[in-house]
């Protein structure tokens, strides 16, 4: 045998030889994180529900886009004392026609604390919760598929989601569907400004007949000479019209039934700053002193932060923060 075929066997040799086995460990599957995140979820709603049983809670608000994303088990979806608020656009009327209890947010981005105070001020708006209720609100991360957050909320106690127990009474302070559609107004405009750059307004609603009384028009009223029905909030193709118009100085003026009787408008019953939380400024004083002397409720949409709040007789009530401007 020559040199040259003997160095041929070997390289055959060498070509017939197995490649080295794998530890068996390496052949083993990754664990399927869909399923450990359905037991997850599954898990905190669980604990919600027996946090709420503990504490007498009248509802629980699950707060996720569609609850058929997370399959939640079917015995605990159909609880009478849960709320679904669904978000982005999520349809509402086949979870209706089941029996379901069931609110939606607008489709904007939100902080968890940001979903929690919409949705009671929703449900408060309803009427579905009074003073001394607890509520039991379960949320987490659309974007990821998760529920992470459980809070418990005392109507007319809490503080921090809740600033005034003047929430209590709110069912009774104005038409839910007029708030709830001027609430989503203001959201959606503190967070996405206009035409992408932030603005600052302020809407007054109801006593119409006083406010206006207390205040003056700064500029030619754009709304003045048209129809009611072609200014009523709840027409959607008003939004881009009140969008526009957010840029000007002065106050929105809304009628209980949703017509915007002005905009431009100067209130004059302006709050002393003092009595303010430090850093708001003029519009946030001139909606404290206007729901002060009437029973308006005044919505104030913060140009520098994104902040929404809502006042009554005189204080704030509830504040929703643009996101990033929030720890939660």
């Amino acid at each position: 045998m020559t040199p040259e075929s003997a160095g041929e066997d070997k390289t055959k040799a060498k070509a017939k030889t197995p490649a080295p086995k794998k530890p068996a460990a390496a052949k083993a599957a990754k664990p399927d994180q869909s399923k450990e995140q359905e037991r997850l979820n599954r898990a905190l709603l669980e604990a919600a529900f027996r946090i709420a049983d503990r504490v007498k809670a009248r509802l629980l608000f699950l707060i996720v886009s569609d609850p058929a994303e997370y399959k939640f088990p079917p015995n605990l979806l159909a609880r009478k004392d849960l709320v679904l608020v669904l978000g982005d656009g999520k349809p509402e009327e086949e979870l209706r026609k089941e029996g379901r209890l069931v609110m939606s947010l607008p489709r904007i981005r939100l902080t968890r604390v940001g979903k929690i105070k919409l949705a009671v001020m929703r449900g408060l708006s309803k009427g579905l919760m009074a003073m001394g209720d607890k509520i039991v609100c379960v949320t987490g991360v659309n974007e990821l598929g998760t529920v992470d957050n459980i809070t418990v909320i005392d109507i007319g106690r809490e503080t921090e989601i809740l600033s005034s127990a003047e929430v209590g009474n709110l069912a009774t302070m104005v038409r839910p569907e007029i708030f709830e559609e001027l609430l989503t107004m203001a959201v959606v405009l503190a967070t996405q400004g206009r035409e992408g750059k932030a603005v600052g307004t302020l809407f007054v609603l109801g006593d119409t007949e006083k406010v206006m009384q207390l205040s003056r028009q700064m500029i030619f009223n754009p709304f003045q000479g048209y129809p009611e029905e072609e200014r009523n909030i709840l027409d959607p193709r008003l939004r881009e019209t009140i969008t526009e118009f957010s840029a000007l100085d002065g106050a929105f003026i809304i009628r209980d039934d949703g017509v915007i009787m002005a905009a431009g408008r100067h209130l004059n019953a302006a709050m002393e700053d003092e009595n303010l939380p430090r850093g708001l400024g003029s519009r946030h004083a001139a909606a404290a002193g206007i729901s002060a002397v009437t029973t308006a409720t005044a919505l104030v949409v913060s140009e520098s932060t994104g902040t929404v709040r809502i006042f009554r007789n005189g204080k704030i009530f509830l504040e929703i923060e643009k996101p990033g401007q929030s720890k939660s």
